[in-house]
């Protein structure tokens, strides 16, 4: 059974469908490396990310609350972790690659600053005059560039279809960010066709996790109770389900019942459309995928609405909320005090990013402070901000 779901059994692991990544028609690595024995070419990508440094820095780094603000809620790591579970689960029912939709999913934020979306804003701030940010193409950085773990190359050297996959995580690239133009003129990752179907897995998931956990954080601190949620579709009707299972059932409880039947029906609504889409389109192979003129994995016309109401509920009563938006407030103040001092004197930073960013006020030391910054974690960025703007924190 699905861990989150309630009455749907999902069945046993699946034979590779013939739309799926096949390993004899993958396309190698940028660097080419003797492949491994044991492992799939998704299976070592995998590996590489959950090993990485930046994989590591996600369990510090905000999802909506900031890190220090409570144990229970989601941070990028165990968001990345959530979305890569239910990936997986989907991925298993479509017959498709599952190492190399965990893959995806457990990298797919690996390009987010600091202090999530505040951060974020605040940097594509900073950044405009330079080429903006974008989370999205900070994740191809990382894994292509900034991870310095190999004696022969830079970055992870992941495999032609997890680059895609990262590249393509909202769907083909027609103006594609500078980094990822640059990226792609030296190994072509056909930018403006679909990605393969685990990255429209992957992708899909990420957008159940959030509307899950978002509603359980939320509602856990009080943002909103149960009452408030009585009208919203597919949460309205799986809360009353969860309270008719018992009468006497506390909170706690309750709101867990209540999430994971939410989970229970965005993932079957998911694989069901999903399945007949595929079956309506019958690629050939995963390429066919690519070609496709829209996308085989996504919901139904009903679920996608409902998910536009959760969607509208949680930016009204979570990510506007007033607390959120001090902390937000605060957050960006940091970030874009950050960025303007280590750009105007580039001669703060530590010695190894200093040596790489090399005169100030540069585009070159721009996007070198954007690549320290983005690399921060909540609680690095906010001692960072401490050593250089109070006269009693020592450098």
């Amino acid at each position: 059974m699905f861990e989150g779901c309630v009455g749907t059994v999902y069945g046993p692991a699946m034979s590779a469908a013939p739309w799926a990544v096949q390993k004899e028609t993958a396309r190698g690595r940028l660097h080419p490396e003797p492949e491994a024995s044991t492992r799939s070419p998704w299976q070592r990508d995998r590996d590489r990310i959950i090993h990485s440094a930046a994989f590591r820095k996600l369990q510090y780094k905000t999802q909506v609350f900031v890190n220090h603000e409570g144990d229970f809620y989601r941070t990028r790591l165990t968001h990345s972790i959530e979305v890569a579970q239910i990936a997986r689960s989907v991925t298993r029912e479509l017959g498709l690659d599952e190492d190399l939709t965990e893959a995806l999913a457990l990298a797919h934020d690996l390009g987010h600053p600091p202090f999530g979306h505040a951060g974020e804003e605040a940097l594509a701030t900073a950044m405009q005059p330079f080429g903006g940010f974008d989370h999205n193409a900070q994740s191809l950085r990382v894994v292509t560039l900034l991870e310095a773990r190999y004696a022969a190359f830079d970055g992870l050297n992941l495999s032609w279809e997890t680059l895609e996959g990262l590249a393509k995580h909202n769907g083909p690239v027609r103006r594609p960010p500078p980094y990822v133009a640059e990226y792609d003129a030296r190994h072509k990752l056909d930018l403006t066709t679909f990605a393969a179907l685990e990255a429209q897995v992957a992708a899909q998931a990420d957008d159940i996790a959030y509307h899950a956990h978002d509603l359980d954080d939320g509602w856990r601190a009080g943002f909103f109770d149960a009452a408030d949620m009585q009208h919203l579709p597919v949460v309205g009707e799986a809360l009353a389900e969860a309270a008719r299972a018992s009468l006497d059932m506390p909170p706690p409880r309750l709101r867990h019942e209540t999430i994971r039947r939410v989970i229970d029906r965005l993932v079957t609504d998911l694989v069901a459309d999903s399945r007949r889409r595929i079956a309506a389109l019958a690629p050939l192979n995963a390429d066919a995928v690519r070609r496709a003129r829209r996308p085989m994995v996504g919901f139904s016309e009903q679920m996608a609405e409902a998910n536009r109401v959760i969607r509208e509920f949680l930016f009204a009563r979570m990510y506007r909320h007033w607390r959120v938006n001090r902390m937000t407030a605060k957050a960006r103040c940091v970030v874009g005090e950050i960025f303007a001092l280590l750009h105007g004197n580039t001669g703060l930073l530590p010695d190894d990013w200093r040596a790489r960013a090399g005169d100030s006020g540069t585009v070159r030391a721009a996007t070198v402070v954007c690549d320290y910054i983005a690399g921060m974690t909540d609680r690095y960025a906010r001692e960072e901000h401490l050593r250089l703007t109070d006269l009693s924190v020592s450098g």
